[in-house]
């Protein structure tokens, strides 16, 4: 996997937006991420900033949107800068899909997010998104019993 480029304009931004987060200020967070999605120039940092502006939507929908949008534009990128992301962005989509109740498609989001785990070095980052997967997988498997 190669790593993020900490000097690139989108990739501050992003990181800029996060602290933002975790400092209570949302409003903060999506205004930085938004800021990076219109300073993006090609696929790769349209899909980070997506990524991002994903997390601060008013609807499910909304996020389905951004979830998705990064998620092509990923795919648009077709080198090995994005797969140490790539399961994160299928977490994210399968999260998005299950939040409208589209349970057979999270699922198959969420095994797609499993094997793309592949690509991700252990670090406490593959730990949190492994976590996040197993628990989508949980949830949609306890919502499709259900129904």
């Amino acid at each position: 996997m190669s790593a993020v480029d900490g000097d690139n304009p989108v990739v501050r931004l992003c990181a800029e937006g996060m602290r933002a987060e975790a400092e209570g200020r949302p409003q903060d967070a999506r205004a930085l991420f938004l800021q990076a999605w219109e300073l993006s120039r090609d696929d790769y940092e349209a899909c980070i900033a997506a990524h991002y502006v994903a997390r601060h939507q008013d609807s499910s929908r909304d996020a389905l949107h951004w979830n998705q949008t990064a998620f092509d534009r990923a795919r648009a990128v077709g080198d090995e800068r994005v797969l140490g992301f790539q399961a994160s962005l299928l977490l994210n989509l399968g999260k998005s899909h299950e939040d409208l109740g589209a349970f057979t498609e999270a699922r198959a989001l969420y095994e797609r997010a499993f094997r793309a785990l592949d690509a991700v070095p252990e670090s406490p980052y593959r730990d949190i998104v492994q976590g996040g997967i197993t628990r989508g997988l949980e949830r949609v498997a306890i919502a499709l019993a259900d129904t």
